[in-house]
């Protein structure tokens, strides 16, 4: 069977990162999670006060940036490495969500990121998650997919996802921070979020993990049989 390239795109917490995990362990692909790139740089210029107004700031900083991913055998997943560090925990705290939407929406931010993805994928057998990853990163992915679901079913989700790190949420402390990233993600002048012409929409409100995982793995193998 030919390896291809797979292209998840989606709105915040509606379930891409679960499935990319999925379809890469039952593919042996490798799995990039985008997201986590663009929180560790949010992490990086927390940590170092870097003024995200400043172009040259910006410039600088990025300079200063080495991302990798580290192959966790306990999870089974790949861990984030910001200069060598494992930052998998700390980039998914609530400081960093509120923060990843407006680093990422930044032009130059979006270059360094999107050449350290093409890169990874020059080989294929790759599953990569986004907000442009069929639109910009991958265009000519043979898979492209844009997962979707209910903004209730996201925030449930998302407070779940939370509760284990911080117990003190609240339900519309999720959905104001998702409703704001929805926001600046989807209307950013550099690479919106928007769903590509050609990728297969998957509205995962009612399925579950195993459901929404056998229907891309048939998408799957429509494209590379």
């Amino acid at each position: 069977m030919k390896k291809i390239v797979i292209a998840i795109d989606g709105y915040s917490s509606c379930g891409k990162s679960t499935l990319a995990k999925q379809l890469a362990k039952e593919l042996n692909y490798v799995f990039v999670d985008s997201g986590a790139m663009y929180r560790a740089v949010a992490l990086f210029f927390l940590r170092n006060n870097v003024d995200i107004s400043n172009h040259l700031s910006v410039e600088q900083a990025l300079k200063n940036i080495s991302l990798q991913f580290e192959y966790n055998t306990l999870k089974g997943t790949g861990d984030i490495l910001l200069n060598g560090e494992n930052v998998e925990e700390q980039i998914r705290e609530m400081s960093i969500s509120n923060k990843v939407s407006e680093v990422a929406a930044i032009e130059a931010v979006r270059v360094f990121g999107v050449h350290q993805q093409q890169l990874m994928g020059e080989q294929k057998g790759i599953v990569m998650d986004g907000r442009d990853i069929g639109t910009t990163v991958f265009p000519n992915a043979e898979l492209k997919i844009f997962v979707t679901a209910s903004i209730d079913v996201r925030v449930q989700r998302r407070y779940l996802e939370l509760q284990a790190t911080q117990p003190n949420i609240t339900l519309d402390e999720v959905k104001e921070n998702l409703l704001m990233r929805d926001r600046i993600d989807s209307t950013r002048e550099i690479s919106p979020l928007k769903q590509a012409s050609d990728a297969i929409v998957l509205d995962n409100s009612k399925l579950t993990r195993e459901e929404q995982l056998q229907i891309a793995l048939n998408w799957v193998k429509e494209r590379t049989n």
